[in-house]
C-alpha cells in the first residue's frame, strides 16, 4: 500500500497514525467544552466539528499498511516480549480495523469519536494478550475484542434497566469463558460452545443474553415531521410481512446450497451442531456420539466448516458474521 504513497516512509506514517491515535478524543472533546462554553448549542457546528476531526483521523491512519501473518508474528513476539516499537506497530496497523467495526455500531447511542475510543481501547487490549505461537491470525483475534469493549461500553451508556446482581454476575460469567474460549480457540466461540463449557442449557444461556440487548423506547416518533409513535407501527408478531418471508426463503435456500459445498461430514457435523435440518443444537460430545468420533475431532471438523463456509460467503460478496457467528 505505501509503494502507491510516493514518499511516505514506514516511519513516517506509523508516527504520523500514532499521534492522530492520541489526538482524535482529544480534538473532538476540546470541540465539544468550547461549544458549550460559549453556550453554541447548535448540533450542527459540534458535528461538523466533529466530522472533520473524524476525517483528519482517517485520512492519518490510511498510510498504515496492513500487516501480513509473518509480520503479525515478528512483531506480535516483539510485543509479547515488551518491546514499544512492536506493540506501537500491532496497533497502529490495525487502527482500519477498529474504524470499520465502530461504523457497525453507529446510531445505537455513542458518537462514533467514542466507538473508536473505545475500540481502540479494545485493540491494545488484544495486542496485549495476543500469543502468535498459536498460529491464528491477528484481526480474527482482535475483532472478539474491539467488539467486546464497544458492546460493553454501548451496555455502560444506554442501558435503562438496572439488572439484578445475579443477572450481572451470570452475564460476567459468560464473558469471561467467551474471552477463555477465544484464546484457545483464536475466533469467537458460539453461544453452544460457550454454554457447554459453562455446562448450562443453551436455551438458559441465549435468554441471559437478552438482558445484555439493548432497550428502546415505544414511545418516539418516526421521523422529524411525523408524531405518530413507534407503538403504531409495531405489527403482530403471529403476521411476518411479506419481504420477511421471501428473505427467509433466500436464506434458507442459500444455506442449502453452502452446505452441499462441503464435504459430507463436515455437512454431518454443521447441522447438528447448529441445529440445522430438523436437529436439536448437539454438543460437541453428542455429535460424536451420533458419528462415532471424539470430541476432539468433532471440534476440528466444526472448524475446517467453518473456515470454508465462510470463504464461500466472502466469494458472494457476503459478510461471514451473518451467518452461524462466523
Amino acid at each position: 500500500m505505501l509503494e502507491n504513497q510516493g514518499s511516505v516512509s514506514v516511519e513516517e506514517a506509523i508516527k504520523s497514525a500514532d499521534k492522530a491515535l492520541n489526538n482524535l478524543t482529544e480534538t473532538v472533546s476540546k470541540t465539544v467544552a468550547v461549544a458549550v462554553k460559549k453556550k453554541e448549542t447548535k448540533l450542527s457546528k459540534v458535528s461538523r466539528r466533529e466530522l472533520d476531526a473524524i476525517q483528519l483521523y482517517l485520512k492519518e491512519i490510511e498510510y498504515s499498511p496492513l500487516l501480513t501473518p509473518e509480520e503479525e508474528v515478528k512483531f506480535g513476539r516483539l510485543a509479547r516480549k515488551g518491546d514499544d516499537n512492536g506493540r506501537k506497530k500491532m496497533i497502529v496497523c490495525n487502527l482500519r480495523l477498529v474504524v470499520k467495526i465502530s461504523r457497525r455500531y453507529m446510531n445505537r447511542g455513542l458518537a462514533l469519536p467514542d466507538l473508536i475510543e473505545e475500540g481502540n481501547l479494545g485493540l491494545i487490549h488484544a495486542v496485549e494478550k495476543f500469543d502468535p505461537e498459536r498460529g491464528f491470525r491477528f484481526s480474527t483475534y482482535a475483532t472478539w475484542w474491539i467488539r467486546q469493549n464497544i458492546e460493553r461500553a454501548l451496555m455502560n451508556q444506554t442501558r435503562t434497566i438496572r439488572l439484578p446482581i445475579h443477572i450481572n454476575k451470570e452475564l460476567n460469567a459468560y464473558l469471561r469463558k467467551s474471552r477463555e474460549l477465544m484464546q484457545i480457540q483464536g475466533g469467537e466461540p458460539s453461544v453452544t460452545e460457550v454454554a457447554e463449557a459453562l455446562g448450562k442449557p443453551v436455551d438458559k444461556i441465549r435468554q441471559l443474553l437478552k438482558f445484555n440487548e439493548r432497550t428502546g423506547s415505544l414511545d418516539i416518533t418516526i421521523g422529524k415531521d411525523s408524531d405518530s409513535p413507534l407503538v403504531n407501527f409495531v405489527s403482530e408478531p403471529s403476521a411476518p410481512e411479506p419481504d420477511e418471508l421471501i428473505r427467509d426463503k433466500d436464506i434458507n435456500d442459500s444455506v442449502e446450497n453452502w452446505l452441499h459445498q462441503l464435504d459430507l461430514k463436515q455437512q454431518e457435523v454443521i447441522v447438528r451442531r447448529f441445529g440445522l435440518h430438523g436437529h436439536d443444537n448437539a454438543t460437541l460430545e453428542q455429535v460424536g456420539k451420533e458419528l462415532g468420533l471424539t470430541r476432539e475431532r468433532v471440534r476440528q471438523i466444526q472448524m475446517e466448516a467453518l473456515k470454508r463456509l465462510r470463504r464461500i460467503m466472502e466469494n458472494e460478496g457476503l459478510s461471514g458474521e451473518s451467518f452461524l457467528g462466523l
